[in-house]
């Protein structure tokens, strides 16, 4: 029988546990507020930068979102004709300007290095009054920013990179599934789209830039991959449901554009002969494993690592199974391993991004929740400024080393967290039966993800024969929000 009661589990609570087990200090530091104070109370705009608060901007992001660390804006090459050129201008918040080096804000943030979301609650790298106020590129409102600038042809290469500083002001804060939507034409056009026929043309130009891009990644060999990613549904402070996120045209609009403005900014300092931070995804050291995946589907990979075929395998797959493609993608991500950050020394070829099909990458759109992004903006201002470099080599070794940990960090935080929540939502439905698919059997259990809410359990009666991929129907026996246990039973 469902016990149709839901269970009171403090999610907040075990959130701030989990960031302390796992290394965060997720309260900022004696200090903090005297240094916001002083930095709130100037709100004059820095000299010097370009003026360029006049044009369109406009941002997309979840809808939730509150830290804004992007805008953008487009505009066609006039002299090339229909197929030409599209120059592209990403303005990303320059947090450096309020958060100085040094301080206590900024040693916090560079011991914490990443804004951790739990689903329930942020724990932010910076203080919201900046990450959410003062350093977000929030809507109608001037600010200052590190404007990433490149111009996209028609097979879809990017050329001519260049980053400066910048005053910008956000036009219109937008969203994906809204903006995802309408430019899909599943959808009608957000209110302040439809309300401004230049800001829907500014919006389709961006698309078509994007469109170019992806598809000039895709014949390098960038993977089409699908994480299944879902999200609470929140009433008050307890969460209700889950519903998966999706993908859609707004969102790799977005990922396009910082994939190749963070590409301008890593060939801008290996031109400039710097030491930077770069984010890679080495070669899979388990490509014999991704062989043998693919061999049992009917795919032949080549013996080495092949991006641009394992796209192949991946794209034939999700065409002929799209039910389980967030399984294999799952899979095929485990095999190839977690990013990590490393230091790139001038002259010295960095290691690439195997997922994304691209050498050159370096986090710099994201300063208000990625510690990475702050340096790298650090780093082109003093270029910018012929002044001295803000970290010594040995210095960016150190962080590259203490953001990958804290990467992984996150990752558990956010995983339990998931659970957690998964647990607390399905408490009440205990007894109802779920079609599910059998997404992993291992010497700790047979794991089975219900289909509809996209959860997952142990399936703890009924699991002899089954095995990755089978299609079940599971009986929910029992939660247990404390552990994020989620027990099942075969029907």
């Amino acid at each position: 029988m469902s016990s149709g009661q839901p269970v009171h589990f403090n999610l907040v609570a075990a959130a701030h546990a989990a960031m302390l087990e796992h290394g965060f200090q997720p309260d900022f530091p004696q200090g903090t507020d005297k240094e916001l104070a002083a930095i709130l109370s100037d709100d004059r705009l820095p000299e010097g930068p370009k003026d360029l608060r006049s044009l369109l901007w406009s941002s997309i992001d979840n809808d939730t979102s509150k830290d804004l660390d992007q805008i953008e804006w487009a505009e066609k090459l006039a002299d090339e004709g229909p197929d030409g050129r599209i120059r592209v201008l990403v303005g990303v918040a320059d947090v450096d300007a309020r958060v100085h080096l040094g301080s206590v804000i900024d040693k916090h943030a560079q011991s914490e290095t990443t804004s951790v979301y739990t689903g329930v609650k942020v724990f932010p790298m910076l203080p919201a009054e900046l990450s959410e106020g003062a350093t977000s590129l929030n809507e109608n409102e001037d600010r200052a920013a590190i404007v990433i600038e490149y111009c996209v042809d028609a097979s879809g290469a990017a050329s001519d990179g260049k980053a400066y500083r910048a005053l910008v002001r956000n036009r219109a804060q937008l969203a994906y599934p809204s903006v995802g939507a309408w430019l899909e034409g599943t959808g009608q056009a957000p209110a302040k789209v439809a309300a401004n026929a230049d800001l829907a043309a500014q919006l389709k130009l961006q698309d078509e830039a994007a469109r170019r891009m992806v598809g000039a990644r895709f014949q390098h060999g960038a993977l089409d991959l699908e994480s299944m990613e879902t999200r609470p549904v929140m009433q008050g402070d307890q969460p209700t449901d889950i519903a998966r996120q999706e993908k859609n045209r707004a969102t790799s609009l977005i990922e396009e554009f910082m994939v190749a403005a963070n590409g301008v900014m890593a060939r801008h300092f290996e031109d400039a002969k710097v030491a930077s931070i770069r984010r890679v995804v080495r070669v899979p050291k388990r490509w014999d494993r991704i062989v043998q995946l693919a061999e049992g589907l009917g795919t032949t990979l080549p013996a080495e690592p092949d991006s641009k075929a394992l796209n192949e395998f991946l794209l034939e797959r999700k065409k002929a199974d799209p039910e389980r493609f967030p399984d294999l993608s799952l899979s095929v991500v485990k095999l190839m391993g977690p990013g990590e950050y490393v230091l790139v020394r001038p002259g010295v070829e960095a290691p690439g991004h195997f997922g994304l099909a691209v050498q050159d990458y370096t986090h710099s759109t994201a300063p208000n929740r990625r510690f990475p992004d702050m340096v790298a903006q650090r780093i082109l201002k003093a270029l910018v400024g012929g002044e001295a470099k803000p970290y010594s080599e040995e210095q960016l070794g150190a962080i590259a080393t203490r953001c990958t940990e804290m990467e992984d960090a996150a990752r558990h935080v956010e995983r339990d967290m998931q659970k957690r929540i998964a647990a607390v939502v399905l408490h009440p439905r205990i007894g109802q039966i779920f079609d599910g698919i059998i997404t992993g059997v291992n010497q700790h259990g047979t794991f089975v993800r219900a289909l509809d809410p996209h959860v997952e359990g142990m399936l703890i009666h009924g699991a002899k024969g089954l095995d990755v991929g089978d299609r079940v129907k599971v009986k929910l026996v029992g939660t247990n929000p404390a552990r994020g246990f989620i027990d099942f039973a075969a029907a």
